[in-house]
């Protein structure tokens, strides 16, 4: 009998032990996680906060969004091209942009860069909800991919040219994240954007543990 609760004893303890290492992994990664989202945020606002006012653009700390909120100034309605001054902007910001993020001390850690396209809920007159979230979805789509295609062309270096390649999507996402007021109802101004998101692997190391945790 004392061998058997000894055994118990010893089973027990291990759990115990691996759980409690478990956390101590989590926490780390989450720590780390959070320290290398704060530097990049840092760098990022350092190298943009003179221009973010002059070109209707916010940078977020919680999840590293470059949102640019003036869509007049972006595209035309219904239209992908870009406008010339979203091209002037985008001339300026993202060889600077992806020259922070290449920095020795983030350029590992980067596991994508992400475009966005962001419409409102409206469309034609008396379209249903389906059809306009359709039409917005194929909108979003082609405007990420026209803004893709000249952030690229930005890129002289040919190394950083082939990173960013590797690394860089582009994501139309129509009405489905929209903008509200305080009072629930739709920002339809606000909800017209686009963002550059920057995902890191430390993201990717979480969901890796949580999956374990969860087993």
């Amino acid at each position: 009998m004392a061998a058997l609760l000894l055994v118990f004893v010893l089973i027990l303890s291990a759990i115990l032990l691996e759980l409690e290492e478990t956390k101590e992994k989590q926490n780390l990664v989450i720590t780390e996680y959070k320290n290398l989202k704060n530097e990049i945020y840092e760098k990022l606002y350092e190298e943009f906060k003179d221009d973010l006012g002059k070109w209707g653009a916010e940078l977020e700390r919680s999840n590293l969004s470059f949102k640019f909120n003036e869509p007049d100034v972006l595209f035309s309605t219904n239209s992908s091209v870009l406008k010339t001054e979203f091209k002037e902007i985008l001339s300026d910001f993202f060889p600077r942009y992806i020259s922070v993020l290449r920095r020795d001390e983030f350029i590992e850690s980067i596991e994508e860069i992400r475009i966005e396209g962001h419409t409102s809920s409206e469309w034609i007159y008396n379209a249903s909800e389906d059809y306009a979230y359709v039409e917005n979805m194929r909108l979003s789509q082609d405007r990420t991919r026209s803004t893709l295609n000249f952030v690229l062309e930005q890129i002289t270096n040919e190394n950083a040219r082939q990173w960013t390649k590797s690394l860089i999507t582009a994501n139309g996402l129509s009405s489905s994240q929209l903008i509200v007021n305080e009072d629930g109802t739709e920002n339809k101004q606000a909800s017209r954007r686009v963002e550059f998101r920057v995902r890191t692997d430390a993201e990717k190391r979480i969901d890796e543990l949580l999956k374990i945790i969860d087993e």
